[in-house]
């Protein structure tokens, strides 16, 4: 990739979720590589500790929310607030910067912070948008009249697109009962309109049908900057403690035989479901490596409602832990199949090691990249329900069957396309060099 010469100012808005703010975080170290100074405003939900990036600047914005709000699972309607409360701090500071005199390149925010694009807009700003989900997903939240509805419904007509059941998800949206929904898709619709670029982690050989459909109801270009996480490897974004010692244990395992199950930062499950995911693993006989967060099951602190006789009969195949390094662990020769709630990171990590997934989505995009896995890309088994018997059969099927076979040789084929991407001219790279055009160009207008 080509060295950015003259070094200009970037203000990044990030949201404060563990899946939007790894990626964000992996961007701005690839850009202040490419000579960009960084400046890093967040809310303080979540607050990324400055000290694991000595080389940002990080600026803390008030964002007036409530115990009661973070107590309660409502992510849109987090989502909502935080727009609203921060769009004066956020504007404040901007200001602030402007009226020193001091230059500013460009305004690049995480989608869902879509109040940075309407403050850039009145303030002469290059708006950059930075989608932490699969460029599929702007087909979802557009608002269209029911007449351009149909017509867009009508245009899916391909099997790729047929198979993401687009009009299902978007029906699914449009029935959100939380009040906030309807606002959120209006407004992040205008900013995506208004934006300069629309960056996006992802590969264009991932999403070629539905990336052409994209670019006909956004005007601005979608840019393709995937995988963010092996151009920046090193960043440290994680909220939660990773513990070390699973690797020791995956270092004991046989190449390829071992499940990695890992639900995401945000997904909670039942006490029953804890039992029957127990019970699946170790009657599955496979060794796994589960990973169990800290109030992860509801009314439980951590793993004390496991099942009684579960510890022994699995003796040592089995380790649990409160967090893992991921994409330490999916690169690991041990690891041989993920067990994942589907989440946009999550699924580009293991594509990007050819590891094969088993999807038990949760919420929002997770059920699209659910459909990418297994009935576009089919690299991958849906896990419909969480009984023993069923999570027992699935995990074999996806291992170790020769039912399999097809779904791990997919695996490694998407692997060695990803690895392609990220040569001296492939996708990724003119696609960055693209990017860091755009910036000093815009910025000189």
């Amino acid at each position: 990739m080509e060295k950015q010469q003259k070094s200009s100012h970037l203000v990044l808005v990030m949201l404060p979720f563990q899946g939007h703010m790894t990626p964000m975080l992996q961007l701005a170290s690839i850009l202040h590589s490419k000579g960009f100074s960084i400046t890093i405003v967040h809310p303080e939900l979540n607050s990324p500790n400055p000290s694991n990036h000595p080389e940002f600047t990080f600026v803390s914005m008030p964002d007036k929310l409530t115990e009661s709000q973070l107590s309660d699972e409502n992510v849109t309607g987090l989502v909502w607030s935080l727009n609203k409360n921060c769009a004066v701090p956020l504007r404040q500071y901007l200001e602030k910067i402007l009226h020193s005199h001091h230059h500013i390149a460009a305004l690049i925010y995480d989608t869902q912070m879509y109040c940075a694009q309407t403050i850039a807009n009145d303030l002469g700003l290059p708006g950059i948008t930075l989608r932490a989900s699969a460029a599929t997903t702007l087909l979802l939240y557009p608002v269209f009249s029911q007449l351009d509805e149909e017509d867009f419904m009508s245009e899916i007509k391909s099997p790729e697109l047929q198979a993401l059941h687009l009009q299902r998800l978007r029906a699914l949206l449009s029935q959100n009962p939380a009040k906030e929904m309807m606002e959120i898709r209006v407004e992040l619709t205008n900013a995506l309109k208004s934006s300069l670029a629309i960056i996006v982690n992802s590969m264009e050989f991932l999403e070629l049908e539905a990336l052409s459909k994209v670019k006909q109801y956004f005007p601005a270009p979608i840019i393709t900057i995937g995988p963010l996480h092996k151009l920046a490897p090193a960043i440290c974004s994680s909220l939660f403690t990773e513990e070390d010692k699973c690797v020791s244990w995956l270092n004991k395992q046989a190449p390829k035989s071992v499940i990695y199950v890992s639900l995401g930062s945000m997904a909670s499950i039942d006490r029953q479901e804890l039992i029957e995911i127990a019970w699946g693993l170790s009657n599955s006989k496979q060794p796994f490596l589960w990973v169990v967060r800290p109030g992860m099951v509801r009314g439980s602190e951590w793993i004390e409602s496991l099942p009684n006789g579960f510890e022994e009969s699995v003796g040592e195949r089995g380790c649990i832990v409160k967090w893992a390094p991921q994409t330490e662990v999916l690169a690991h020769a041990a690891v041989g199949g993920f067990w994942s709630h589907c989440g946009w990171n999550s699924t580009i990590e293991s594509i990007c090691e050819g590891v094969p997934m088993l999807c038990k989505p949760f919420f929002g995009d997770q059920h699209l990249n659910t459909s990418y896995i297994c009935n576009v890309w089919k690299i991958g088994l849906e896990l419909q329900n969480l009984e023993r018997g069923n999570i027992e059969r699935t995990i074999k099927r996806l291992m170790v069957d020769m039912a399999g076979n097809d779904i791990r040789k997919r695996a490694m084929d998407l692997k060695e396309k990803a690895a392609f991407c990220l040569v001296e001219e492939g996708s990724t790279s003119c696609s960055f060099n693209g990017l860091t055009k755009h910036i000093s160009s815009a910025s000189e207008t």
